[in-house]
């Protein structure tokens, strides 16, 4: 997709502000559409890798609670971030939405023990939330960089997941060398696509 006005040659401001905009104009009934779109195909995905990295979604970031408890469903240990000082993001189990606590940047995370960031090198599939992702696999995130130097944490060969909406997978997205490209995008509609095979 190409939005008018913007190309990877914009700001990644003005990218991230034109898709929160867009975001904040979905409803109730879209997003919970989605969802179980969402919900179903990571099932599937977690049916396949016994330990998973995920998130909280939070606001209008695609995907739910309800995607979390389906992987745990399926038999995968499921980590979920700890974002609280700028480095790599720290780990904690996720063990039922019972145990989420609000976390700094308006975050849910898990109240168990802390694990190191290197925890997430047990990971063979990591779902990354992003604002937007290019057909090449570059994620536009939202600036703080958590992910960026956590990524080179994850083992070589783990699935690296960016969950957008179908409406958020553009042509092409501005670039940086510190930029790490994800293996896949997870999309309601399109389901699940590797970067580059387009």
């Amino acid at each position: 997709m190409s939005v008018p006005e913007l190309s990877e040659n914009t700001p990644k401001d003005r990218w991230r502000a034109h898709v929160l905009a867009q975001r904040r104009l979905l409803d109730d009934a879209q997003r919970a559409v989605e969802s179980s779109a969402l919900c179903h195909v990571v099932a599937e995905l977690a049916a396949e890798h016994p330990s998973v990295a995920a998130y909280v979604p939070v606001g209008r970031e695609p995907g739910s609670i309800e995607m979390l408890d389906a992987m745990v469903r399926a038999g995968s240990t499921v980590l979920l971030p700890s974002a609280h000082e700028p480095g790599p993001l720290r780990w904690v189990v996720y063990t039922g939405r019972d145990s989420l606590v609000t976390a700094p940047f308006g975050l849910l995370e898990p109240s168990g023990p802390l694990l190191e960031p290197d925890a997430v090198a047990g990971c063979s599939l990591v779902l990354i939330p992003a604002l937007a992702v290019d057909r090449r696999g570059v994620r536009l995130g939202r600036g703080a960089g958590f992910y960026d130097r956590t990524l080179d944490l994850c083992r070589p060969d783990a699935m690296l997941v960016a969950v957008v909406r179908d409406s958020e997978v553009m042509d092409r997205l501005p670039d940086e060398p510190h930029d790490r490209r994800v293996t896949h995008r997870l999309t309601p509609g399109g389901g699940l696509v590797r970067s580059g095979t387009e």
